[in-house]
């Protein structure tokens, strides 16, 4: 068993240190993550055809909403628990871990079985072809059917995180990265599975994950473990995992409805080919922005057990630190695809012409990233000290009230192009909005008496 992280060093070891204690793992944990994407991609490209590119693509919007369900109760629930345990509340921390666990059950269950019903008439809505459609459907069946293990995974790994095992959380993304990368092209390649067999790849290495993950929490020894009916449903603590997890469910549920729009809009202006640019984009893209997200996992603990402890220095110090870390982030990856667009496209696809459509769309969206490293950091900051309103706002802002006028009025003059413009646009607004509304919260943090809550 992975070495318990005494949670009570969050209220008194350096800020740094615990950032760099808490973060890496999680920014390991968060790379591998994307890296496990990124790796399907490359496999369904090369293995498959760049029509699978693109067919991978039209599920995006289907797996933000997996995503965002799971995220409805992972986030609320390892944000619950770490101030738990800033309050010395262990029976309630555990009580939290019980609630999670049945939640995430039950909204896969749900979740799963009506989205499979509905599969065919969901894709086409995303914007599939006839071409696309074949290889979405094949993909996203197995992902559905597997939506228990996901979320059991995902919603365990991130309370074990938030309750001082930041490391063996890291470990369970290396795991199931290790193993999707030794199965999927096994099932890609050797049997001909095809992206199916990516799909299967996948669930398996999250099976697997999964089993690690239980077998923690089934130990005694860990800080906080299953106890007899630590499950039972308490509304109190179910309303309010609901509470500050809507914040990212918010963003990952705009998200889908971005992408839709996206999808539809480039299905309309460029076709197939570029939805499967776009899909390289995104998941470009998406590897900085699971690097900030990992750089928050880290700092969630230290800012929700601070914040139950009304250490207001210590909230205010890692957070300023995790700005900058998150906009260095963001800067690496604006360098990187303004530089070699063509070169880190390549890796996805061997037809040319989808590697230029990538090219061309990734350098006229990554125009405004650096910034975005500070307005997520910023987001889930307010989410980690249980600021729901806020955060939810924020996390709308970029996909929402920016990105979507974008996204209707841009299309229809530039075509392509307007697709891509929308995005920088939408980012410099909302990092704008962000570093505002931060601004005034501090302001009324000064205002307030040494030793108030925030």
């Amino acid at each position: 068993m992975a070495q318990q992280t005494d949670p009570r060093i969050l209220g008194t070891e350096p800020i740094g240190k615990l950032l760099l204690q808490y973060s890496i793992p999680a920014i390991i944990g968060m790379t591998i993550t994307s890296l496990y994407n990124i790796i399907d991609s490359i496999f369904i490209g090369h293995g498959v055809g760049p029509m699978a590119i693109s067919g991978l693509a039209i599920t995006f919007p289907l797996m933000n909403l997996v995503v965002a369900f799971c995220v409805l109760i992972s986030a609320g629930g390892a944000t619950i628990s770490s101030i738990r345990l800033g309050q010395k509340d262990i029976k309630g921390a555990t009580d939290v871990l019980g609630n999670t666990l049945m939640l995430c059950l039950t909204n896969a269950v749900l979740f799963g079985g009506l989205a499979h019903l509905f599969l065919d008439p969901i894709l086409f809505f995303f914007g599939a072809s006839t071409g696309t459609l074949p290889y979405a459907r094949d993909f996203m069946q197995v992902i559905l059917l597997g939506t228990p293990i996901t979320y059991t995974m995902i919603g365990l790994n991130n309370v074990m995180r938030a309750t001082g095992y930041p490391k063996k959380a890291m470990l369970t993304s290396l795991v199931t990265v290790i193993a999707n990368v030794i199965i999927a092209p096994v099932f890609i390649f050797h049997f001909g599975w095809g992206i199916r067999g990516a799909a299967m790849a996948t669930v398996l290495s999250q099976f697997i994950g999964m089993i690690w993950v239980v077998n923690h929490f089934r130990n005694k020894e860990s800080f906080v473990h299953f106890m007899p009916g630590f499950w039972k449903m308490k509304k109190r603590i179910i309303g309010s995992i609901f509470s500050i997890g809507m914040s990212p469910f918010a963003m990952n549920v705009t998200a889908c409805i971005i992408v839709i729009l996206i999808n539809n809009s480039l299905q309309k202006y460029g076709g197939d080919m570029a939805i499967g640019a776009y899909g390289i984009i995104n998941r470009l893209l998406m590897l900085y922005v699971m690097v900030v997200m990992g750089l928050t996992m880290g700092m969630q603990p230290i800012v929700g057990y601070n914040y139950g402890a009304q250490k207001i220095d210590r909230v205010k110090h890692t957070l300023r630190l995790g700005i900058i870390v998150g906009v260095l982030i963001t800067s690496s990856g604006f360098i990187i695809c303004e530089l070699f667009p063509h070169i880190v496209s390549a890796i996805f696809t061997d037809s040319d012409e989808l590697i230029d459509m990538a090219s061309s769309g990734l350098r006229i969206c990554t125009l405004m990233f650096p910034f975005v490293g500070a307005q997520i950091v910023i987001s889930n900051f307010f989410q980690s000290i249980g600021m729901a309103k806020i955060s939810i706002f924020l996390s709308l802002s970029r996909q929402l009230v920016y990105l979507l006028p974008g996204l209707l009025l841009l299309p229809p003059l530039y075509g392509v192009k307007g697709v891509w413009i929308s995005m920088p646009v939408s980012d410099g607004l909302a990092f704008v909005t962000a570093v505002v509304i931060l601004m005034v919260y501090i302001k009324k943090v000064k205002e307030k008496a040494s030793g108030q809550k925030l």
